[in-house]
């Protein structure tokens, strides 16, 4: 038999039909204590977390765009169209990031997996919460562009796209994985 919390861990699934409302700012408050709860190898508290809304939706997509443009000059009207629209599939996007330190016993990677981390908490404290989340990153994760135009220091990295809101339609039941294929005890 298995507890409340762990039904909820084991229950987790990510949502991509997201509408309004966003979280609250009380809400967003838990979502980000969860994330600072990660673990974090020397406290060197690598997790960046940009939050936009409303009118910054749009604002975020014609970065989107601009980004885009300088990486493909030759996009088509359509695929133009397309890119600015990726922060409207939810209420609030949450561009998260890790800002790499210089330090001598903790690597690159290892502040990259603490953001993975952090992310991973803070989309758990949202499926607790009843808050719609999904998690992507495509081109636009890796664009260096996209980056400088979001003010992102020469050594901050975007981890990913947090797109949060409430579910909607039929959520799928969640399909188990055999651990079998991917668990080896010696």
């Amino acid at each position: 038999m298995t507890s409340l919390p762990m039904e909820l861990l084991l229950s987790r699934k990510s949502f991509n039909k997201l509408t309004a409302p966003a979280p609250t700012s009380e809400q967003m408050d838990v979502l980000f204590q969860s994330a600072l709860r990660a673990p974090d190898h020397a406290s060197l508290k690598p997790w960046r977390y940009r939050v936009y809304e409303g009118k910054s939706l749009e604002e975020l997509g014609e970065l989107f765009l601009r980004a885009s443009l300088i990486s493909e000059p030759k996009l088509s009207e359509f695929q133009c169209q397309k890119i600015k629209q990726k922060p409207l599939r939810a209420p609030m996007v949450v561009v998260a990031s890790v800002l790499i330190k210089e330090h001598p016993k903790v690597p690159e990677i290892e502040q990259i997996l603490s953001g993975g981390a952090s992310v991973q908490n803070l989309l758990m404290a949202a499926h607790f919460s009843e808050i719609g989340a999904m998690w992507r990153t495509g081109g636009l994760a890796y664009n260096l562009h996209l980056a400088g135009l979001l003010g992102m220091e020469e050594n901050e990295k975007i981890t990913g796209f947090i797109y949060l809101g409430q579910e909607e339609g039929v959520k799928r039941p969640v399909k188990y994985l055999n651990k079998d294929e991917f668990v080896t005890r010696i």
